[in-house]
């Protein structure tokens, strides 16, 4: 997927490939989403938001970005988990630069300290420290800025808020200067690889991490079984199963009289249809499969496979 060294002059295009990553809840999918200009990647207060990588795509002219948002990296409990880590860890080799994102303030945790460790070895990368909009004191921000630098990794350190917009445009002249000469990976007006129906049931289990409670959500996974255009209407029927690991589970995501399911349902077939641009008609059943995030072969069938080395 990642360039290989074209022959010079051959291409009036060009593109660079960007791992977007730190640690969870920093800001990596919120910042995606924004750059990208569409919802690409589920956002919620929740660590552990983001599952598998999500490639999000931007073309301005001669010049594609393409964006890999990645887990946030955290110490695994499960396969389910190390997987995430190892996607993160593994696009750090695949791209043109990595960009990660820190906090204004608090230590930065062994997590974030295996990253830059791998970024010493794996190609360039710059910082970008989210939410200045938090900062009490312009001083606390250059402290970190310094710190950062310190670390010997980065080639610049920038700032922004990605909830108030505030220069987060000036990335897309940071990352311009990694551009690779060569042909564009994706259709100029794509601006992601998801399919469809990851992106409907991706939207399906953000609206569960946002309306339940906090050990539930991470046990779900979501499948769409059935995504079918009626014939002649601006109808898409879809059908998915939102599996859990217990029961018990089970009777909280329907909730009481279907209440919770329906919450569910009916706010993700909203988001549905504004990205589909069309009417939907959204069916979710609940099934229970007994501790599937250790199962390899669920994992599988249940969309997170290994992503191949490039």
């Amino acid at each position: 997927m990642k360039n290989e060294t074209p022959i010079q002059g051959h291409y009036d295009t060009s593109s660079v490939f960007v791992a977007v990553i730190g640690r969870p809840n920093v800001g990596k999918s919120s910042l995606t989403n924004l750059l990208v200009g569409e919802k690409v990647a589920i956002v919620t207060s929740k660590p552990q938001t983001t599952r598998t990588r999500i490639t999000g795509v931007i073309t301005r002219g001669p010049l594609q970005y393409v964006l890999l948002d990645t887990p946030g990296v955290h110490k695994p409990h499960n396969k389910l988990g190390k997987r995430m880590d190892k996607t993160a860890s593994d696009s750090i080799a695949d791209v043109d630069v990595s960009m990660m994102l820190f906090e204004p303030y608090g230590a930065l945790n062994e997590s974030e300290m295996v990253l830059v460790e791998a970024l010493k070895k794996g190609g360039p990368a710059i910082a970008v420290i989210n939410k200045t909009d938090l900062v009490k004191d312009p001083a606390d921000l250059e402290a970190r800025k310094a710190e950062l630098k310190a670390l010997g990794v980065f080639d610049d350190v920038y700032t922004v808020s990605v909830r108030d917009n505030d220069h987060c445009e000036e990335l897309f002249d940071a990352l311009s200067r990694y551009a690779v000469e060569g042909p564009h990976y994706f259709d100029d007006d794509a601006y992601t690889d998801m399919p469809e129906k990851e992106l409907v049931a991706e939207v399906i289990r953000e609206k569960a991490l946002l309306y339940m409670r906090d050990e539930i959500p991470h046990g779900i996974a979501v499948v769409v079984e059935r995504f079918k255009e009626r014939p002649g209407t601006d109808l898409v029927d879809i059908d998915v199963n939102i599996y859990c690991e217990r029961e018990s589970h089970k009777g909280m995501v329907i909730g009481k009289g279907g209440a919770m399911l329906k919450k569910i349902a009916s706010a993700a077939r909203t988001d549905c249809e504004e990205f589909l641009g069309c009417r939907v008609n959204l069916q979710c059943w609940v099934k229970v499969k007994a501790d599937w995030r250790d199962n390899e072969f669920m994992l599988n069938n249940f969309g997170f496979k290994q992503q191949p080395n490039r």
